[in-house]
């Protein structure tokens, strides 16, 4: 098959594995609890489900939320050569269809853990997925960057300019394309959520004024 078809195959299937938001809808159907509605940022995200349903639906929606990135990325590499430029295309798929929702009414998640899945499944050529796990444990749990939305902000910057500097010196221009794109997508999606947020709090003192 050729290469071009096969590459928009694999990106084609990431996308439609990452448009299913398990943790939306797994809380949902088995605790009839929507996380969306239940939580301030309206984020369909792990922490969210750790926090209104517990550990074990939470460690179940994490698992799967990872896996919807981890696992065609790691079917493409059976077949595809992540040298080439188009496998950044395989790499930002799924986290393209989980920001964007479209299964969700177009409200889609910060990607986080999909973006670990994604990276997981690329361990065996590049190292970034310690990378972004050593930045998120030293903001997070040393220098204690508050809000989580801020961290996630300064992690995915910091990943971003190590991915840059790692691509440089390896020669993988894919993988580096691709770690590039997933950290603008996260960044945007929290920059979004946090302004959110900020006026969801400007408008409810006005309503309880009124």
């Amino acid at each position: 098959m050729n290469e071009l078809v096969t590459t928009l195959l694999y990106a084609a299937l990431g996308f439609l594995s990452g448009s299913v938001l398990y943790c939306r809808f797994v809380p949902l159907l088995l605790l009839k609890k929507d996380i969306c509605a239940l939580s301030p940022d309206k984020n369909p995200g792990a922490a969210n489900v750790f926090v209104h349903c517990g550990v074990p639906m939470g460690l179940l929606c994490l698992v799967l939320d990872m896996a919807k990135g981890g696992v065609p990325v790691a079917l493409a590499l059976r077949t595809l050569d992540p040298a080439r430029l188009g496998f950044a295309a395989v790499m930002t798929a799924p986290v393209l269809g989980h920001a964007l929702g479209l299964l969700n009414g177009g409200h889609g998640g910060k990607c986080i853990a999909v973006i670990f899945g994604v990276l997981i499944a690329l361990l065996g050529i590049t190292p970034l997925g310690f990378v972004l796990a050593g930045i998120y444990i030293f903001l997070a749990g040393i220098v204690r960057v508050r809000p989580n939305g801020r961290c996630s902000i300064f992690t995915f910057s910091l990943f971003a300019l190590c991915a840059l500097g790692m691509g440089i010196f390896s020669g993988r221009h894919a993988v580096t394309l691709g770690a590039l794109i997933l950290s603008a997508v996260s960044i945007v999606k929290h920059v979004k959520s946090a302004a959110a947020l900020r006026a969801a709090e400007d408008v409810q003192p006005k309503t309880q004024d009124a």
